[in-house]
């Protein structure tokens, strides 16, 4: 069996599996075109990402993820559902039950709130093109009124409430992530697109902080023409980690 797909609440969930399993399981979490339905997946129908998808199985990772609500900008119930995702995989699969999890986008934000629960075992955390804040994300939009108007709807709908109320709970909420001593974090910022130009700024200057505080994160800069190492280089960084079972 080359992939199982299952639902949890309205959700459609994946998992895929390698022909040699080396016992460590991948959770990813996606960005805006990211989906899963009852026999397909982003990560099945895309090029690039089939491509890291092969990468991993070939070097013995289960992947598994979740549709997530759809654009789900990081909402409690998204987390949840991750959440309960990681402990069906746990029941049900032979698997260490420290992950490491891939996101992209969107889906850091989610990556960064079960960072932030202290009985969630993250093993390590990849990164790519991250959105490390939702109200600094929301500042950058701004400038475009189109997608800055769908983004509000889009949030709405997520986190289901009016946006002045969500507004009020991100001031109550640090702009920069909250890393840890214990979890090890690689950054990969492909340098395609303004979006990607400016966000690596954001995470220019944050590296300030983390550096002063010396946490466990790398950056590692990406060229779209070297997109194709990505997949390798985030197994080499896996492995790094797996020393302590």
């Amino acid at each position: 069996m080359e992939s199982r797909n299952f639902k949890l609440d309205t959700e459609w969930n994946v998992i895929h599996y390698p022909e040699r399993p080396n016992g460590f399981g991948i959770l990813t979490i996606g960005d805006e075109r990211h989906f899963v339905n009852s026999s397909s997946s982003f990560w099945t129908q895309n090029e690039g990402k089939r491509s890291l998808l092969n990468i991993w199985k070939n070097e013995g990772y289960t992947v598994f993820y979740s549709n997530l609500y759809g654009r789900h900008w990081g909402s409690e119930k998204s987390v949840d559902l991750t959440m309960r995702l990681c402990s069906h995989i746990v029941r049900n699969e032979i698997l260490n039950t420290s992950f490491h999890i891939v996101a992209e986008g969107m889906g850091a934000l989610v990556a960064l709130k079960l960072l932030a629960i202290n009985d969630f075992n993250i093993r390590s955390l990849v990164l790519i093109n991250p959105i490390l804040s939702l109200s600094a994300h929301l500042e950058q939009e701004k400038e475009n009124k189109f997608f800055y108007k769908k983004l509000i709807a889009e949030l709405e709908a997520a986190y289901e409430t009016d946006m002045s109320m969500l507004l009020e709970r991100l001031d109550r909420v640090s702009a920069g992530p909250a890393f840890n001593k214990e979890t090890p974090v690689k950054i990969i910022q492909v340098l395609s697109g303004n979006r990607a130009y400016k966000q690596s700024s954001i995470i220019k200057d944050l590296s300030v902080k983390w550096e002063k505080d010396d946490l466990p994160v790398t950056i590692s800069y990406v060229l779209p023409e070297k997109k194709l190492q990505v997949g390798s280089q985030i197994v080499q960084f896996f492995t790094k980690h797996e020393q302590v079972l």
